[in-house]
């Protein structure tokens, strides 16, 4: 009898610790997954910190939250130099790089581009007191700040004869036409808008000339990875539910029909 009883207390615990061992493994696999985003937050509207602040924020930074929500993982995110980004993908060090990058054929030979989730176009900046330069065919072997790794450098690249000079961050970018340095920057047109909306340049820079070249913004990733293909489907369900619009209308106003 006493085996007995002996026999089943011993039953019972094995059953015990089992349900506990398979409850500490539900647990864990429902904590939700870091999803380690990379980006240059000198962007603005797109990425940027406010003064004194650490967060980031901007239209991607909103964006990329939004889409981790939707895959159920946690967001983290991480400050490194634009042209840092894609080498940092292919090491794996980050998951996903949101940083306002256009999608290029040279991008997408080296990394997984998502599906476009903005159209912008490139714009010339000048000094307001500058009345030379009326766009980019007066550029020609005339001084050009660009960020380094953008399609603003690649566009600059092409002027004849130009004096291209490359840096790290937009703010660069300004100081430079502003100390006047160069005669101008070529850079996307709604960063170039937001910076003179803000304060920032509106009391010595103005936009010249025609929106050149529009292309589409997609989101980054390691090549093949399997990411990419519930990014694409997080971004179209934002899209169908009203996330990306309300995202939208916060940094950009009203999305256009």
């Amino acid at each position: 009898m006493k085996k007995t009883f002996m026999l089943l207390m011993a039953m019972v615990m094995v059953v015990m610790m089992a349900a506990g061992c398979g409850g500490g493994e539900k647990k864990k696999a429902e904590a939700p997954k870091v999803l380690r985003v990379g980006t240059e937050p000198t962007f603005a509207p797109f990425e940027f910190q406010k003064d004194g602040s650490k967060e980031f924020d901007g239209f991607d930074m909103d964006l990329i939250r939004a889409i981790g929500k939707q895959l159920n993982m946690k967001v983290e995110i991480l400050n490194m130099g634009f042209d840092a980004l894609i080498p940092a993908l292919n090491a794996g060090n980050i998951d996903v790089a949101a940083a306002g990058m256009s999608i290029t054929p040279d991008r997408q030979k080296a990394v997984d581009m998502s599906d476009p989730y903005y159209v912008a176009g490139l714009v010339v900046v000048v000094n307001k007191d500058n009345t030379a330069v009326k766009g980019i065919n007066e550029l020609n072997n005339k001084g050009i700040a660009v960020q380094i790794g953008t399609t603003g450098a690649e566009r600059a690249a092409k002027v004849p004869g130009a004096k291209v000079k490359n840096f790290n961050t937009n703010a660069e970018v300004f100081l430079e036409l502003k100390n006047k340095g160069v005669e101008a920057v070529i850079i996307d047109k709604p960063v170039a808008e937001y910076f003179l909306a803000t304060g920032g340049g509106k009391d010595y820079a103005k936009i010249v000339g025609d929106t050149m070249e529009a292309e589409s913004y997609g989101l980054s990733l390691k090549k093949n990875s399997p990411l990419t293909k519930e990014i694409n489907k997080a971004l179209l369900d934002l899209k169908k539910n009203g996330e990306y619009d309300k995202i939208y209308a916060k940094w950009f106003g009203a999305v256009k029909k």
